[in-house]
């Protein structure tokens, strides 16, 4: 689950000084009862982590659905029961994380199916392009995804800015030489710096903004090489919803999209209180 420090954060933004509204309106020490609803079908996620934060200002929580599984419009999620004022200070920050987080698990999983009836051994993965690494990382897993580096820390990705900078072969040597531990992946654009990174000794070689005609080539060349079983082949760039079942049918490892994260469609959840205790 996401730190509870990490998620206290999104409250302390949203109630810097409390909750001014429910502090002038509702009595002090009203008790209430409340539930969390889908308001679509789809994948649920974020569960534990509105759990953690009710839990954590003295409410009672009831799970009736957990994360990763399929809800349908008015489903049940959670059940609370507390103080009424907590459960409204908290509600908009727990709304806004199962909202963000269920809206990536959702279109991961579709996206997860869609690849794996065309081609099982392919793995659908998301990218760095977020802020909200801890819980977007997570829904990507509850999706069924791959959350791909974490951090730059993790592991060791070449791209074009660094390739500026130093030639394909000298940076793999380096980074191999940097640590045994990291798993060294390179971006490539084209055919020749496939093979180049392959002879080279990178781990995962990243077919950048290539056609599926281009990179099937771009196969076919690695295996008449003999290097197609030394790296794992990712894909990215250009992969849509719409055209990510051409890519699965080829001989690739994984395809990335920073979409997954960077345009998600929020799930629409709601907290109805259901009256007083």
């Amino acid at each position: 689950m996401t730190p509870i420090s990490y998620l206290l954060k999104f409250l302390e933004e949203d109630a810097p000084f409390g909750d001014v509204t429910s502090e002038a309106v509702i009595p002090e020490g009203t008790k209430a009862k409340a539930v969390i609803i889908a308001k679509q079908n789809g994948v649920i996620a974020g569960v534990e982590e509105a759990k953690a934060l009710f839990e954590h200002f003295g409410v009672e929580v009831g799970v009736r659905m957990h994360d990763g599984e399929r809800v349908k419009r008015g489903d049940v999620i959670l059940e609370l029961e507390g103080d009424a004022r907590s459960i409204l200070l908290v509600e908009r920050t727990a709304l806004n994380i199962m909202g963000r987080m269920s809206g990536i698990a959702t279109e991961v999983r579709r996206l997860v199916e869609k690849v794996e009836a065309v081609n099982p051994k392919v793995r659908v993965a998301g990218t760095r392009k977020t802020l909200l690494k801890p819980i977007d990382k997570r829904a990507i897993l509850i999706g069924g995804g791959e959350p791909h580096r974490f951090a730059l820390s993790d592991a060791v990705l070449i791209k074009d800015n660094h390739l500026a900078l130093v030639p394909l072969e000298e940076a793999i040597r380096r980074a191999k030489a940097f640590s045994v531990y990291k798993v060294v992946e390179v971006e490539v654009e084209s055919l020749e710096d496939a093979i180049k990174a392959a002879k080279a000794g990178a781990d995962v070689v990243m077919l950048d903004n290539m056609s599926p005609a281009e990179i099937a080539e771009t196969i076919g060349a690695l295996k008449r090489e003999g290097l197609r079983d030394r790296v794992k082949i990712e894909v990215s760039g250009g992969i849509t919803p719409e055209n990510i079942e051409e890519y699965a049918k080829l001989d690739i490892d994984v395809i990335s999209l920073g979409y997954l994260t960077h345009s998600v469609k929020n799930f629409d959840v709601s907290l109805e209180i259901i009256g007083a205790v």
